[in-house]
């Protein structure tokens, strides 16, 4: 499984950081930072962190 932030259209909101916390966190500078390889049990979070982005800048590829 793959996880992809388009930083183009994220606009930080931080939704991703409450629904996915193991994968999706702001650094410092306030910029959203993730793991681009999760653990695959943690897919329902990724899910709920794709859906709950107001700017529909997250994708989840693969198994």
């Amino acid at each position: 499984m793959k996880v992809h932030v388009d930083y183009r259209t994220c606009q930080d909101h931080g939704q991703c950081t409450i629904a996915a916390p193991g994968v999706f966190r702001m650094n410092d500078d306030g910029k959203l930072d993730y793991d681009e390889h999760p653990d695959n049990a943690l897919r329902d979070e990724i899910e709920e962190a794709v859906d709950v982005c107001p700017a529909q800048a997250i994708f989840l590829d693969g198994e």
